[in-house]
């Protein structure tokens, strides 16, 4: 699984995020962000490109639940 937080005071409504991974970001009217904060291991890559793409850096994806030795640098 793959936890996504957005940090709704800093994000600027550019919906980069939605049109980057549309099955997790859904802008609502011209400003809110909608956004599901557990979203599938298959959309890691698309989560990366659309935390990426922000202009305002509001995007955190983080893996959970994952065993420390599949994570790089854990010991």
């Amino acid at each position: 699984m793959v936890r996504i937080a957005v940090d709704l005071n800093r994000c600027q409504g550019y919906a980069q995020c939605a049109f980057l991974a549309p099955e997790i970001f859904v802008m609502h009217g011209d400003e809110a962000l909608l956004y599901d904060p557990d979203a599938d291991e298959a959309q890691r890559g698309k989560l990366a490109q659309a935390a990426a793409a922000c202009p305002v850096r509001a995007i955190v994806v983080d893996a959970v639940d994952e065993p420390a030795e599949a994570v790089p640098g854990a010991r």
